[in-house]
């Protein structure tokens, strides 16, 4: 189960959020709350969630400062904010600080609430596996040893699986698409895309992004490349587009990754 803390000064909307969808259905249990930002900042140090559900407009310490907060502290806990209708300020310096997304208060809705948790369900699950969490220094165990190699020809049997996924591993750093890889196996777009996910459980993009992350943390952990350089070595040619898929799929920038070390 993802542990969630609910952060709200409102009494009536924090029961309603409590109530509204059967949490432990969509693999999160609900493990604290607050009524600010400086109470749960407290809570957050102590046992770094993996999902804060946040008002953005409390007392003491309002939505946006908790999430800066939090961030500054290096822990990598997803952020849904709550929010007014028209406040699209807040909104959009809280998506700058890595929110993951926002849900209007007013017209929260359980359809609402349930994309909204299947979508940080899957960011936490590419991230590192269901079950571990953050330490109290906020830092995942996945971050702290490294990711955990993958393996996937050990259970793969189809044969031009076999071959993009051996392809993918020698040429990660070069420039890879779905045309170049269904002409080198000789097959549709659309029916190597379908294969591969059926196979492998993830889709090509996934994957190639995956191995290209595992391989920017290899070198982050053990060279003092700048951020950019890193990225280009595995792959990436645009920076801003690495730090993007790095962030989605470790929870953090590769600069603050760097600094856990």
């Amino acid at each position: 189960m993802w542990k969630v803390m609910l952060v709200e000064d409102e009494t009536f909307v924090r029961e309603s959020v409590k109530e509204i969808i059967r949490w432990e259905d969509m693999g999160f249990t609900l493990t604290g709350e607050a009524s600010n930002g400086e109470e749960a900042m407290e809570m957050i140090r102590k046992e770094p969630p993996d999902l804060v559900l946040c008002d953005i407009v409390m007392p003491k310490m309002d939505g946006l400062a908790l999430l800066k907060e939090t961030r500054r502290a290096g822990i990598p806990s997803k952020f849904v904010m709550l929010t007014c209708m028209g406040d699209f300020e807040s909104m959009r310096q809280a998506m700058e600080y890595g929110a993951s997304n926002y849900i209007l208060k007013l017209s929260m809705s359980v359809k609402d609430l349930r994309e909204t948790l299947a979508k940080i369900s899957a960011e936490l699950s590419s991230s590192r596996p269901s079950g571990e969490h953050a330490n109290t220094d906020g830092t995942p165990e996945s971050m702290r040893r490294g990711p955990k190699p993958a393996n996937p020809l050990e259970k793969i049997t189809h044969p031009e699986v076999k071959k993009i996924i051996q392809f993918i591993d020698r040429h990660y750093a070069e420039e890879i698409s779905l045309a170049s890889l269904s002409k080198y196996v000789m097959m549709g777009e659309n029916y190597v895309s379908a294969l591969f996910k059926k196979k492998t459980g993830e889709t090509l993009i996934h994957y190639l992004h995956r191995i290209r992350i595992e391989k920017a943390i290899e070198l982050l952990r053990t060279t003092e490349l700048p951020v950019n350089q890193i990225g280009q070595n595995v792959g990436f040619m645009n920076d801003n587009y690495f730090i993007k898929i790095f962030k989605r799929m470790t929870g953090t920038t590769p600069s603050q990754y760097r600094q856990f070390q």
